[in-house]
C-alpha cells in the first residue's frame, strides 16, 4: 500500500470516528490507532513528531481552564504548528485508549456545549479530529495531489477549517457566558441559545446569508437585554474573516 492508500485509509477511519454513535467513540479511537501502527509511513510520521515531544507541557497548553469573575470554563485548544498538533493529537488519543483519561468526563469538561454528550462530541470532532485531519493532508500534500476538492469529507483549506474551529469555541464560550448571565431572564435565555446553536450549525455548513442574518439578531439579542460579553467583539471579527473566505 502506497503512501497515498495509507493516508486515504487513515481518513477513512478518521471519518468512521467523526460519524459514529458517540457510545462507538472509544472503539473508534482505537481503530485510528491500529490503522496508524499498521501504516508504515504514518507511523514514521508519528514517530518522528512524538520522539522529543513534551506531552505534559502541551498538555497543560492546550487543556484550558480559566476563571472569569468566578465563573470557570475549560476547553482545547490544539496547537498551531503542524508537528506538535500531529504529537497532542496523536497521544491524547493514546490516553482515550488506555483510559488515563475518561473520555466522557474529557468532554464534560472541555466540551460543554448545550450539556449533552450528542453536542460535546461534536464539538469535539470538529475541533480535534478535523484539525488532525487538516495537518495530515497539509503533511501529505504533495502525495495526495494538488485538489482543492475534499477527500472523504475532508475539506484541506486550514484556514477556513481553522476559523471555523475558532468560531465554534468563541459559540461555546458565548453559550456558558449568556448562560451565566443575571441580565437576562431566564425564559428568553433559550432564544438567545437556539440563535448561537443555529449560528453554529451554520458556519458548518457554510451558509453566508444564514450566519449574516444570525449573528446581526444575536447582536440585537445581546445590546437589548445589555449582556454583551467580552469574547462578542472577537465571535463577530472571526464571522467576517470566514465570509470573506465563502
Amino acid at each position: 500500500m502506497g503512501t497515498k492508500e495509507q493516508v486515504l485509509a487513515f481518513f477513512e477511519k478518521c471519518e468512521e470516528l467523526k460519524s459514529c454513535k458517540f457510545i462507538m467513540a472509544t472503539s473508534k479511537i482505537k481503530d485510528l490507532l491500529k490503522c496508524i501502527v499498521n501504516c508504515p509511513d504514518i507511523y514514521a510520521l508519528f514517530a518522528e513528531v512524538t520522539k522529543n515531544f513534551d506531552y505534559p507541557a502541551a498538555r497543560a497548553q492546550c487543556l484550558v481552564t480559566k476563571t472569569d469573575g468566578g465563573y470557570k470554563r475549560s476547553y482545547c485548544v490544539l496547537p498551531q504548528q503542524l508537528g506538535p498538533k500531529l504529537a497532542f493529537c496523536f497521544c491524547l488519543f493514546v490516553e482515550f485508549d488506555r483510559e488515563t483519561i475518561d473520555f466522557n468526563e474529557f468532554l464534560r469538561i472541555y466540551f460543554p456545549e448545550d450539556g449533552s454528550y450528542f453536542a460535546s462530541y461534536h464539538a469535539f470532532c470538529n475541533t480535534v479530529v478535523q484539525g488532525l485531519q487538516d495537518a495530515m493532508a497539509e503533511v501529505f500534500s504533495e502525495e495526495l495531489g494538488n485538489t482543492a476538492e475534499p477527500i472523504n469529507g475532508l475539506g484541506v483549506n486550514s484556514a477556513k477549517s481553522g476559523l471555523i474551529s475558532a468560531i465554534e469555541l468563541s459559540i461555546s464560550e458565548e453559550k456558558q457566558f449568556l448562560a451565566a448571565s443575571r441580565a437576562v431572564p431566564e425564559e428568553e435565555k433559550e432564544g438567545g441559545m437556539a440563535m448561537l446553536t443555529q449560528l453554529c450549525e451554520a458556519v458548518k455548513n457554510q451558509n453566508a446569508p444564514l450566519i449574516n442574518a444570525l449573528i446581526c439578531g444575536y447582536n440585537y439579542f445581546v445590546l437589548y437585554y445589555k449582556c454583551v460579553s467580552e469574547g462578542i467583539a472577537t465571535l463577530i471579527q472571526e464571522i467576517t474573516s470566514f465570509e470573506q473566505l465563502l
